[in-house]
């Protein structure tokens, strides 16, 4: 099982210098890759519901300065040496098709190989208003056919691609990604469709455990879902036993509530011994990247909390 941690694209901690200590400490403790979040603008009248939070607010903390996010995993590229690169997710309505295929290619190139692609399709309509993006409505349609617009870019010596959204012909495209026959995409999404998606294109699916109306916050209702995407997987003609999980946890340890919504034990709540045997026991169905939000005001803050989930959770595996 490899390990991640969110890199800060938003806030203080974001700052380079602060930045650049946070992704070379965070790989010499021998975490495996960095996570990094989307969004352009934050609009200051959101009617929007988040769907990570049980109130469907956007947390206040998320709506400070931020960078874009592939330059700044670009600059994490430039810093690091073996840490994975995760998008986590990528917006893909967010940016024209070819440009962000290219951007994305350049990233996996200049790092050596290093880049996983998150994928959403997003939730925050204003901002999908506020870049010109295409309509939001369409967003899921957006995403199936510019992914699939990057995966003819990426394979094909001489692409073309013609789809409602996008369309391109007589082109030449490279460098290629490093990685074949591209860079993994990760589907990120808890719903219906992002688990369609995941079926049809995805590497690895990618879901966030705190989704009020897809709750996966007991092992149970994990199971549940994976069985289904699973089978939806099958059904797409594809072989389930090559589909991927990752799981990003928010929270963690004794402030978590120890029971889940449907009465079980939730999951990352307890002690180190807990946590570790909760990661023990999604490893054995098949999770092979796992994520985590660490706190902290402070780079010494967020290392030291890093190195002690290392010392005291980590080191039970």
């Amino acid at each position: 099982m490899l390990i991640g941690f969110n890199a800060p694209t938003a806030g203080p901690l974001a700052a380079a210098d602060d930045l650049f200590r946070l992704v070379t400490g965070g790989e010499a403790l021998g975490f495996d890759y960095a996570t990094f979040s989307d969004h352009v603008v934050i609009p200051t009248n959101i009617q929007a519901i988040y769907p990570y939070s049980s109130t469907g607010e956007f947390p206040a903390g998320a709506r400070a300065e931020r960078h874009e996010q592939l330059i700044e995993v670009a600059f994490v590229a430039a810093k690091t040496t073996k840490l994975r690169l995760i998008t986590s997710v990528m917006v893909v309505p967010h940016r024209p098709a070819v440009l962000t295929a290219k951007m994305l290619s350049t990233i996996d190139v200049l790092s050596g190989g290093r880049l996983t692609v998150g994928i959403g399709a997003g939730w925050l309509k204003e901002e999908f208003e506020a870049i010109d993006a295409p309509d939001f409505a369409a967003r899921g349609k957006v995403t199936d056919e510019y992914i699939d617009a990057f995966i003819e870019l990426w394979t094909k010596d001489a692409p073309r691609f013609k789809g409602e959204h996008v369309s391109f012909d007589n082109i030449v495209f490279a460098h290629k990604p490093v990685q074949k026959p591209y860079p993994p995409i990760w589907v990120g999404g808890e719903s219906g469709p992002a688990l369609r998606r995941t079926a049809r294109i995805g590497d690895a699916w990618y879901p966030i455990g705190t989704n009020p109306a897809n709750p996966l916050d007991s092992l149970a209702r994990f199971k549940t879902q994976v069985a289904r995407l699973r089978k939806m997987t099958a059904e797409a003609g594809r072989d389930p036993k090559a589909m991927g999980l990752a799981f990003r946890c928010t929270a963690l340890g004794e402030s978590v509530p120890l029971k889940a919504g449907d009465g079980e034990r939730r999951l990352f709540s307890g002690k180190p011994a807990e946590i570790a045997a909760d990661m023990r026991a999604l490893r054995e169905i098949g999770v092979g990247n796992l994520d985590f939000g660490f706190g902290g005001n402070t780079v010494e803050a967020m290392l030291a909390e890093m190195e002690e989930f290392k010392k005291e959770v980590l080191s039970l595996l």
